[in-house]
């Protein structure tokens, strides 16, 4: 019978003619849109809901505007000091002397940033902070990436106690090692064969080398997080893959290298970005291994003292640069250290936030 009706219902509207067919068409394609209520029936309603509709709408809109107000909030506070820093670093000395000016300096000026590329010897710098940050951030993904992998799919003795040291990487400053590490790499040997063969221990102080070594070791800044980010990731990822991959006939690193790996780009992009920006940002190991190069972080941290040193060699050994001058530098040099960390982060901003979804979340 059903059958019959739809047979019946096709055939009737076959046969009608096509500017009804047209006028149908338009009028199944048009969107429905409720009609608009006036405020006596919006009134009406609300009284027989016993005053629902009112206290519904008023706290959505409560919601909405207080929602608005703290992500405002929020956002003035974390642009707040960038902006004030740019503002600063364009506006002449006497406008910060000038109490009608507020942050729209009255006399611009990009002086500041010719002098402070100047005294950071930016062009070197940069080149020298992006190359120890990239090869830093490479070896330490690499080496985190092998480890997590195995402490996500492998069994091998005493796995909880190793797992339990890479916590403790995490939680234990590395202040801490910062003496041992110093006479370790100021006389560096391999179980004594190097001062068998040379007669005295290596110094690899003042260059790149240890910072090398301890990223391809796991032991370089937030290692431990790296490790820990892609072994849960790992740890999500459904054991039938590899399975279907063992019956194929890849062994354990092919599968790894065709099969888990290329599906773990959000989170690799995720820690090569954290390890690059914290290795140029980071001071503290830089001035412990490399204290003898130019490096942005480095000569962010020392831009007082050589405009000093500038100030005394350009213009006489009693002069020296005003509070005023000292913090306009101080802050033109900071926005000039994290600038290339902001074009990194919008170019890279739709990985990094595919991997942070993804990332720390599966257990």
């Amino acid at each position: 019978m059903n059958k019959e009706v739809v047979l019946v219902s096709d055939a009737v509207e076959t046969n009608l003619p096509d500017s009804v067919k047209d006028k149908k068409t338009s009028l199944s394609k048009k969107k429905y849109k409720p009609e608009k209520q006036t405020f006596k029936q919006l009134l009406e309603r609300n009284r027989e809901s016993g005053g629902y509709l009112f206290r519904k709408t008023f706290g959505k809109w409560a919601f909405s505007i207080g929602r608005g107000l703290l992500l405002f909030g929020f956002c003035f506070l974390i642009l707040q000091p960038l902006l004030n820093k740019i503002s600063i670093s364009i506006m002449a000395e006497t406008d910060l002397y000038d109490g009608t000016v507020n942050s729209i300096p009255r006399n611009f000026t990009l002086d500041h940033y010719r002098l402070t590329a100047q005294l950071m010897d930016y062009k070197n710098a940069l080149f020298k902070t992006f190359g120890i940050s990239l090869a830093v951030a490479f070896f330490q993904v690499a080496a985190c990436t092998f480890v997590g992998y195995g402490f996500a799919r492998f069994k091998f003795p005493f796995k909880k106690f190793w797992f339990a040291c890479v916590m403790m990487m995490i939680l234990v400053p590395p202040q801490t090692i910062l003496s041992s590490l110093y006479l370790h790499f100021s006389f560096f040997d391999v179980l004594g064969i190097i001062k068998l063969v040379s007669g005295k221990p290596i110094n690899l102080l003042n260059n790149p080398t240890p910072y090398l070594l301890m990223s391809a070791t796991c032991m370089g800044l937030k290692n431990g997080l790296y490790i820990y980010m892609i072994r849960q990731f790992f740890r999500g990822v459904p054991k039938d893959i590899e399975e279907a991959a063992y019956v194929d006939g890849c062994g354990k690193f092919k599968t790894f290298w065709r099969i888990m790996l290329p599906d773990a780009r959000a989170i690799i992009t995720s820690c090569f970005l954290f390890s690059f920006v914290w290795q140029w940002t980071d001071s503290l190991f830089t001035s412990l291994f490399m204290r003898d190069m130019r490096l942005l972080s480095s000569s962010v941290n020392s831009i007082a003292g050589t405009l000093r040193d500038y100030f005394q060699n350009t213009y006489g050994r009693d002069t020296v640069p005003t509070p005023g001058l000292s913090n306009q530098m101080v802050a033109t040099g900071m926005l000039m250290f994290i600038v290339p960390l902001i074009l990194l982060y919008l170019i890279a901003q739709k990985g990094f936030v595919e991997s942070i979804s993804q990332s720390g979340i599966k257990m």
